[in-house]
């Protein structure tokens, strides 16, 4: 049943259909993105409405799910803000546009206010990187009156809001953190972490109902940390309408990556796949777009492996510029080890550019394999696929073209109206339930 199907009745009719919901068999097969319009397959976006975010928020409204709280380790404006953050900023955006009270509880950003309004929600951001976490639990958040829904994101440690907060509740769980824990940390504070992730925090979120970005993250979530298949949901994330194939291709061969610079992204194995790449064709540039605390060890590997001349790491552009790459670019590369997505990689397709990507979740699912771009396993492979494309106009041009269609199918009202249907759902599977 779609929520515009909802919406459009009589009260009473609306609290059968909600209730018809909240009644469905708790299965994979009925997942309640699904019910609600969920993108729980690829190419939904055709299919959506463009008032469903509205007409969600009007049936949030009309079950008591007007102030919706989201916790997060970082704010948007944070040095170190990546695709997690900007998922939940537009996501919480459009629900504040849509006439919802979102309020976004995070960790402080160096140098600005901890109190702020941005694009219609509120943002409170206080206490250090790691204190934050017990904070939002003392902050009441979870009290009578506070909150009437909440949105935790879960990147890495989890807020164990399962412990603190009764109402209604969805979890943001991109993908698995496994090997990232040794790669940023000390050993003991590693296995700390991942003793955390895959055993205390899964007996905690069993009934927790769980939003990831891609079915092969799902397909992680629940082999790797033994959550239900049943509680996990799959919405993947939109493309802004401002990336779009309107621009000039460079003259030169161009490769652009885009991403943090932080040991999970593994740059280093891009570099070193770029150097074998430009042995075999000398007129190749290629760009590293991002900034991090990796910059001066990834610097000191281009100079030794003799790529500065063709190879630049200009920091972070603004979405324009980064629109820009993207059209310039003949491919875009990731080498992350760990994704949910891979939004560059869609952002990039559409703009008519195909991936060269590793083959991990996530790009399994941003990327469709010999159709919008190449995944590969390790620099052999990687330097093969990239100095592939590079080579043959035709699959080129080929795969951009599938790449922008491909890409066209996501938008981010659609992925903001299905989470928003996922926390209706279980607000009004609490609801009948009492």
């Amino acid at each position: 049943m779609s929520a515009a199907g909802i919406v459009s009745r009589g009260q009473p009719e609306r609290d059968r259909a909600l209730s018809a919901v909240a009644d469905r068999p708790d299965t994979a097969e009925t997942d309640p993105g699904d019910a609600f319009g969920s993108p729980a397959t690829k190419g939904v976006a055709a299919t959506s409405r463009p008032s469903a975010c509205e007409e969600l928020a009007s049936a949030a409204l009309d079950i008591g799910l007007k102030r919706i709280e989201i916790v997060a380790w970082r704010d948007l404006e944070d040095p170190e803000a990546g695709g997690s953050e900007s998922h939940s900023h537009r996501i919480a955006s459009r629900w504040a546009s849509a006439g919802l009270d979102v309020e976004f509880r995070t960790s402080a950003v160096p140098g600005r206010p901890s109190k702020i309004e941005r694009s219609g929600y509120k943002a409170v951001r206080r206490n250090g990187r790691y204190g934050v976490f017990p904070a939002v639990a003392w902050d009441g958040i979870g009290s009578p009156g506070k909150a009437d829904g909440l949105v935790e994101v879960w990147n890495g440690m989890p807020f164990f809001s399962p412990l603190w907060f009764r109402g209604p509740r969805i979890v943001f769980l991109h993908h698995v953190h496994a090997e990232m824990w040794r790669m940023v940390l000390p050993p003991s504070l590693a296995k700390l972490g991942s003793t955390v992730e895959s055993l205390v925090a899964p007996a905690l979120y069993r009934r927790s109902r769980i939003v990831t970005l891609s079915s092969s993250s799902r397909d992680e979530i629940v082999s790797m940390l033994g959550l239900p298949a049943r509680r996990v949901t799959v919405v993947p994330p939109g493309v802004d309408h401002r990336f779009r194939a309107d621009g000039e291709r460079s003259p030169r061969p161009l490769v652009v990556s885009v991403g943090r610079l932080v040991p999970v992204k593994r740059f280093d194995l891009l570099i070193e796949a770029l150097v074998a790449a430009h042995s075999e064709r000398p007129d190749l540039e290629a760009v590293i777009i991002g900034e991090g605390y990796e910059r001066d060890r990834l610097e000191k590997l281009r100079d030794e492996l003799g790529a500065t001349r063709w190879l630049s790491l200009p920091g972070r552009v603004d979405e324009e510029e980064l629109a820009a790459w993207y059209r310039r670019a003949w491919v875009v590369a990731s080498t992350s080890l760990r994704e949910g997505w891979g939004m560059t990689l869609t952002e990039a397709g559409a703009c008519g550019t195909p991936s060269v990507a590793s083959r991990i979740a996530g790009h399994l699912d941003a990327v469709v394999d010999g159709s919008t771009g190449l995944l590969a396993d390790g620099r052999e492979e990687l330097a093969r696929a990239i100095g592939r494309l590079l080579a043959d106009d035709l699959l080129r041009n080929r795969m951009g073209r599938a790449a922008e269609e491909y890409a066209r199918t996501f938008d981010w009202d659609v992925t903001a109206s299905s989470t928003l249907g996922v926390l209706v759902h279980e607000a009004a599977a609490r609801r009948y339930r009492r």
